[in-house]
């Protein structure tokens, strides 16, 4: 995890921080007004708004108007919509100097720009808040005060990995959970099933936490107003959905009964479809020997074996009524920047509705953070996250790839849309 010091030392490299200066001073005026005319606005509710007009004052949209002026961007000829919200990021994973995966890299100067330039990336691929389920504390407050440049963060500060009995008693659990608060931690992030999210085979290992160890974190968490985000396979789907977690990750294994139950009790699901794994094969070399990933190239194959199951996932949880899927990538190094490429996959290989995938990402994605009244919308009182693709996502998918303008808070961060 990049400490403070870090992120201190990375500004007083770049200069005694005029570039970070730079940017906290695009803070926006609470009297600057800004006008975006647009032509097709996915409201990220799943509405197509025509030929309309955003105005939006200091950090907030203040009104939908077809008639306010003057313009400042005109964005017409572009699909407008929310920045995206990934539920699911380990924003400090990067490739070290040699190459290798470092996973979340350590406390070096080295590991802080990969992690701030992660966030960059990620920024400017059109997501402007994202759930870290690692640690990231100093990252989400340097960006949040304006020091550097990235999404909005959300994030854990130490994961519980489940150990049966060793993990503890239900009362140490929830003393954990406290202890997490105090720490300034968003969400905890439970370690519910055996193996790793990188495993080869993540069908290996079972239940690691007991029904009432699950049942003491969720609850616990709840009364100190923190979602509980659970990695879990088989069994542990069930487990977590009974014991009141938030969201249920990844859920290979999950019979249909589960997906059931996860409708029924209103639980959050982000599977993933496709492009954690596609990442890893795409670049075993860089990943083959690290920690939790197999030892020879030659073993990466058993991870083509995955894609087909996730996919047959994914089109059985767009079966289930009222299950809330949200879009999640585990985007970890080889991906930041990339995070789009999970929409791909979700509608071009599991059916899901183009404007589903959209919303999965908007409105449904900031009521699963708990930020629905604040981000995640293009409607007024809301922050003013809005980004442009050039090209209809209802209609080409990978317009996702194309993002030519994004503003976050009411600043604009990326304008390569054609001049007015």
């Amino acid at each position: 995890m990049p400490s403070a010091k870090i992120i201190l030392c990375i500004l007083s490299i770049l200069g005694v921080c005029p570039p970070a200066q730079q940017v906290s001073s695009q803070t926006p005026a609470q009297s600057k007004r800004i006008v975006i005319a647009a032509s097709s606005v996915l409201d990220g509710k799943g509405r197509v708004l025509r030929n309309t007009r955003i105005v939006i004052e200091g950090s907030k949209i203040v009104a939908i108007d077809q008639k306010a002026g003057p313009v400042d961007y005109d964005l017409r000829g572009l699909t407008v919509l929310p920045g995206w919200i990934d539920a699911h990021v380990h924003i400090t994973w990067s490739f070290g100097a040699d190459g290798k995966n470092m996973n979340e890299g350590g406390a070096t100067p080295e590991a802080a720009y990969r992690a701030a330039s992660n966030a960059w990336l990620t920024l400017m691929a059109g997501f402007t808040t994202v759930q870290n389920v690692g640690s990231a504390a100093p990252l989400r407050d340097a960006i949040a005060k304006g020091l550097l440049p990235g999404p909005r963060i959300l994030t854990g500060i130490e994961a519980l990995s489940g150990r049966g009995e060793q993990t503890g008693t239900p009362e140490e659990l929830r003393a954990f959970v406290r202890k997490q608060k105090e720490a300034g931690s968003d969400l905890i992030k439970i370690y519910a099933s055996g193996g790793i999210p990188r495993a080869t085979d993540p069908w290996k290992g079972g239940l690691t936490l007991s029904q009432e160890q699950l049942n003491a974190v969720c609850d616990e968490a709840k009364k100190q107003g923190l979602r509980t985000l659970v990695h879990a396979f088989r069994d542990a789907v069930r487990a977590a959905t009974l014991a009141g977690c938030t969201q249920v990750e990844h859920g290979l294994g999950a019979t249909d009964d589960d997906l059931k139950l996860m409708a029924e009790k209103g639980t959050y699901f982000d599977p993933q479809a496709g492009l954690i794994i596609e990442n890893y094969l795409l670049n075993k070399d860089k990943y083959v020997g690290t920690p939790f990933f197999p030892k020879t190239i030659e073993a990466f194959a058993g991870m083509e074996k995955i894609l087909p199951r996730n996919h047959e996932l994914v089109q059985r949880a767009l079966k289930i009524p009222r299950l809330k899927v949200v879009f999640g990538t585990d985007a970890v190094a080889g991906v930041h920047g990339r995070n789009a490429e999970e929409f791909i996959d979700r509608v071009r290989d599991c059916g899901v509705d183009p404007m589903a995938a959209m919303v999965s990402a908007n409105s449904l994605g900031a009521e699963a953070i708990g930020m629905a009244d604040q981000i995640g919308s293009i409607a007024p009182g809301l922050q003013a996250d809005i980004i442009a693709l050039n090209g209809d996502p209802l209609k080409d998918i990978t317009a996702v790839r194309r993002v030519v303008f994004v503003m976050k808070g009411g600043i604009v961060y990326k304008n390569a849309a054609r001049p007015r």
